[in-house]
């Protein structure tokens, strides 16, 4: 990758986990002007490592690891400011925040999997109601169907998806 390619790689990266790396961070400092000042400093630490990443792993937890340090260095900094957490209690949430990110990824890409192993009429019915936001009357009007019928579709579409998510899931602890 030439250097224009790594710097849009990085800030593709970066905007898209931007929204977690906020609350990852908010959740250890519970003060939402402190965690602004510590998602900045991180942005720009992520920034001058960003050679040290390997694009093979993800990168939501290693810009976690690097978030968890910010703020430690914000803590210590700041001790004067009888700050209520301790560094032994941000470690413990870190680590708990970091395995239930870990957690809502594994979800994620499975339910990407199940999505795309649904018939097309069905991705599209989920596209129409979940992604677009569209109103079952909406939707039942377009497909000339009655609203009780989307109802029903989308319920049995949805108890697909949880049977697909949960296998997946499963099957991924397992392997």
């Amino acid at each position: 990758m030439d250097q224009t390619q790594n710097t849009e790689f990085f800030v593709k990266l970066l905007t898209e986990h931007q929204n977690r790396l906020y609350g990852y961070i908010y959740s250890l400092l519970g003060d939402r002007s402190r965690t602004a000042d510590v998602v900045q400093e991180t942005n720009l630490v992520l920034w001058r490592k960003f050679a040290e990443f390997d694009p093979e792993r993800p990168f939501l937890p290693w810009a976690f690891s690097i978030a968890r340090f910010q703020v430690l260095a914000h803590l210590r900094d700041h001790k004067r400011d009888r700050m209520l957490l301790n560094e032994e209690l941000i470690q413990t949430l870190a680590e708990e925040t970091e395995k239930e990110a870990e957690r809502l990824g594994s979800f994620q890409a499975a339910l990407r999997q199940c999505l795309q192993q649904l018939p097309e009429s069905h991705q599209s019915l989920i596209e129409q109601r979940y992604l677009k936001s569209q109103p079952v009357n909406s939707i039942a009007e377009t497909l000339n169907r009655s609203a009780g019928t989307i109802k029903v579709s989308l319920l049995r579409i949805r108890r697909q998806l949880a049977e697909c998510v949960e296998k997946r899931l499963v099957e991924g602890s397992n392997g």
